[in-house]
């Protein structure tokens, strides 16, 4: 028995807030959001799916961001995401650490932290 891949990732986010959660994920991110399930939509958050990323966000009543756990997400034009998240008011840090790999950190709206990765460019 083996672990095959990830289904999703979940981070938290404050009750009442899912509009924000659209506006970064889907408007910013491009990630179209999905209808939960009947059950788990009377609790609040929101999901956003693109086929192959899935990040589900829940509500969490006593919310702290994750500031150092995050996801990475591969994108396919970062100085474009960059520029739209800097120009919507997000802090990005640009992060060249690894060689061959362009990538950058930006908080959700929440304050959790997520990094974005695009492979062999330079910065």
């Amino acid at each position: 028995m083996n672990v095959v891949g990830i289904d999703h990732v979940q981070l938290a986010m404050p009750p009442g807030e899912e509009r924000r959660a659209r506006e970064f994920y889907n408007g910013l991110l491009g990630l179209p959001e999905i209808e939960k399930p009947t059950d788990l939509a009377k609790r609040g958050g929101a999901w956003f799916e693109n086929g192959r990323v899935k990040i589900h966000l829940g509500v969490e009543a006593d919310f702290v961001p994750a500031r150092k756990a995050h996801p990475g997400l591969l994108v396919d034009d970062l100085r474009a995401l960059i520029d739209s998240l800097r120009a919507n008011g997000y802090s990005v840090s640009e992060n060249a650490a690894i060689e061959g790999v362009f990538r950058a950190f930006v908080a959700d709206p929440f304050g959790n932290r997520i990094e974005l990765i695009q492979s062999a460019l330079e910065p």
